[in-house]
């Protein structure tokens, strides 16, 4: 069963150019491939605007947070079967004040490791020793 039509008002794809600025600049000075982002959509949950950057290259797999098992349902149901976004599921969270998670591509690599994470989701060299500098102390 197809649910994108009863569940379009909890999310929308938006048309090219709709994401805002300051996400597009955020991936585009992290990603090894910002030519990604040609292929990326806007996508409106929740009242706000998200963009969902497929897989490619170094990029291994992508997510997006929502609040409502619903919203994340038709979040799903609308970037199924597009190209960039391979195996898009939902990740229930058992906890009331958390996020649920709409993944696509491969499993993430829990390793405990950040940097390993960062190479996941397609990161350069570059924002990982940047990230590493800043929040190492962290890790």
């Amino acid at each position: 069963m197809d649910v994108r039509a009863d569940l379009c008002p909890l999310a929308a794809l938006l048309p090219p150019g709709a994401p805002d600025e300051e996400e597009t600049a955020y991936y585009r000075q992290r990603l090894d491939d910002p030519s990604l982002l040609d292929r990326a959509v806007a996508v409106q949950v929740e009242g706000s605007v998200v963009l969902a950057v497929p897989v490619g290259g170094w990029r291994k797999g992508g997510y997006l947070s929502v609040s409502e098992v619903v919203t994340g349902l038709a979040a799903r149901s609308l970037l199924r079967g597009r190209p960039g976004f391979p195996d898009v599921r939902l990740s229930w969270s058992p906890y009331p004040d958390c996020c649920h998670v709409v993944r696509w591509g491969a499993p993430v690599p829990y390793e405990d490791d950040p940097i390993a994470e960062g190479r996941f989701y397609g990161y350069s060299k570059a924002a990982l020793a940047s990230f590493a500098e800043a929040y190492g102390h962290l890790i």
